[in-house]
């Protein structure tokens, strides 16, 4: 993955250095007003990060101590980590094999009179269903907060993802399509939840930064008081004039990843039968911030790990797919219910992820595919 940044960016951020301004500012504030209104979102909070966003999502659906939050195995492990940090218990629901994602058949068994929250992945910015997810946990109490960590510009029944959740939590790594360096946002659709996690991600301050100087510019003074104990998830106005001009490529982003990857497809269909590469739901579409492939029956991690050796040594930069965190040391032995997770395990052992960046050639298209394939058959 190769983040799409250029002089635009760099004039930005420079401009924001220029201004003497260059903690959490006027620029952030800016951005996090741009951003809600481009997904359709009442409230966007700007954070350090997309598990800092996780985090602070968690806690305004109010998860805290002694509570069960249901989460996929089949995902980066920052959705958990996000979980314990607000110091709830991590339960591991399977996924759908087609998507990635998780479907409510799969989390109704698991909904109890301690779950207080479902969390909703849009795996690898393939939406997930969350009008069903909703419409299975709304009338019990249950929020869906949703992780859409990999999502900005995916789209779920033509509105883009996030647009109808209560929380929703986007990250703003380098490997997601629009990038602040590092960097993460909150939607949510309550403006008083929106103000406390405000609050939140400055120490619990009442009254941040800009608002002091806002407030002595109109000759008044603002006398700040802390009233909860709360953390340091501010987002700086470097990263957020960055995010803005990368908010302005989004769309252009996006069709650029699907035509690469419906080139994959086709490539994919002709040299390697029996692989799958992630599609689009029935539903929605993705905008293919990550495209792993999964082997046909029988391929497993050993011969997954032989194949990325074989592509390493050939110089294509391939990497395993997205992990099971129940399998990973620090969850192991914790939060697996009944049968287990087998799609999963399936989805996590079988594939890949295939490099995929803006600008990528067809002819660096085809020395992949002509890698994997001679690494499949080695």
């Amino acid at each position: 993955m190769v983040p799409w940044l250029g002089e635009e960016e760099a004039q930005a951020a420079a401009e924001a250095v220029r201004s003497g301004w260059v903690a959490q500012g006027p620029r952030v504030a800016e951005f996090e007003r741009c951003f809600a209104a481009a997904v359709g979102a009442p409230h966007g909070v700007a954070v350090s990060s997309g598990t800092t966003a996780l985090h602070l999502a968690l806690l305004g659906a109010g998860v805290g101590p002694g509570d069960e939050v249901v989460v996929p195995s089949f995902s980066y492990v920052a959705t958990a980590n996000a979980v314990r940090h607000a110091g709830a218990e991590v339960v591991f629901a399977d996924v759908e094999e087609a998507t990635g994602n998780l479907a409510p058949a799969a989390v109704a068994p698991l909904l109890g009179p301690r779950t207080r929250a479902v969390v909703l992945v849009d795996q690898a910015g393939v939406p997930a269903d969350l009008d069903a997810m909703r419409a299975l946990c709304d009338p019990r109490g249950v929020a869906v907060v949703e992780d859409a960590a990999c999502a900005a510009g995916s789209l779920l029944r033509g509105c883009p993802v996030g647009a109808g959740a209560e929380l929703a939590a986007f990250s703003f790594h380098p490997r997601k399509l629009l990038t602040t360096g590092e960097g993460g946002m909150v939607l949510c659709a309550d403006g008083a939840v929106a103000e406390r996690l405000r609050r939140l991600r400055e120490h619990g301050v009442s009254a941040g930064a800009l608002a002091r100087f806002r407030a002595s510019g109109e000759g008044r003074a603002v006398v700040e008081s802390y009233d909860e104990v709360g953390f340091n998830y501010r987002m700086t106005d470097i990263q957020a004039a960055v995010g803005l001009v990368q908010l302005g490529r989004l769309r252009a982003a996006v069709a650029e990843r699907r035509r690469l990857a419906e080139a994959y497809r086709l490539l994919l269909a002709e040299a390697l039968p029996g692989w799958r590469m992630v599609g689009d739901p029935a539903f929605g579409e993705g905008n293919y911030q990550s495209c792993w492939v999964l082997g046909p029956d029988g391929f497993g991690r050993a011969r997954r790990d032989a194949v990325l050796g074989r592509m390493a040594a050939a110089g294509v930069a391939a990497r395993r797919g997205i992990s099971a965190i129940h399998t990973e040391p620090a969850y192991r032995g914790t939060g697996v219910r009944g049968a287990g997770l087998p799609a999963t395990e399936r989805l996590a052992d079988g594939s890949l992820v295939l490099p995929l960046f803006h600008g990528m050639g067809a002819a660096v298209q085809r020395r992949v595919v002509a890698a994997l394939a001679d690494a499949a058959r080695g």
